[in-house]
């Protein structure tokens, strides 16, 4: 069974930081493009970042653009989310897809694979 496994959500204080994890199994996610999406209450869900497999340009949604910093190691993704804000309460969702396609990322449908996600809750 393929699989996405998100860990590392939590409460945290406007300001501090927290670093999410996903771990794929059941299949190799080394050539796959993998990434984060979100959603908060109330709300569609949206794209946070992507990254390519190997080089090439990596992916920000501009509302986390320089406090947000994914990165990868084979069959594992990172975000590290600096300088939390209230309004990046959200469950967040890990991703995989074999290319990156802005439209497809920007909501997530149609995606490969999907975790379950992990809550993020930011008080203010």
């Amino acid at each position: 069974q393929v699989q996405l496994v998100e860990s590392g959500g939590g409460l945290v204080q406007a300001g501090g930081s927290l670093r999410l994890s996903c771990v794929g199994s059941g299949r190799t996610f080394s050539t796959y493009v993998m990434g984060w999406l979100r959603q908060a209450p109330g709300k569609e869900r949206e794209f946070v970042a992507a990254i390519p497999w190997s080089g090439g340009s990596i992916f920000y949604a501009d509302s986390v653009k320089g406090r947000f910093t994914i990165s990868r190691d084979n069959e594992k993704v990172y975000l590290q989310m600096n300088s939390l804000k209230p309004e990046d309460t959200a469950v967040y969702y890990c991703a995989a897809d074999p290319i990156y396609d802005r439209r497809r990322w920007g909501t997530g449908d149609g995606l490969d694979y999907r975790g379950k996600g992990t809550l993020v809750t930011v008080s203010s």
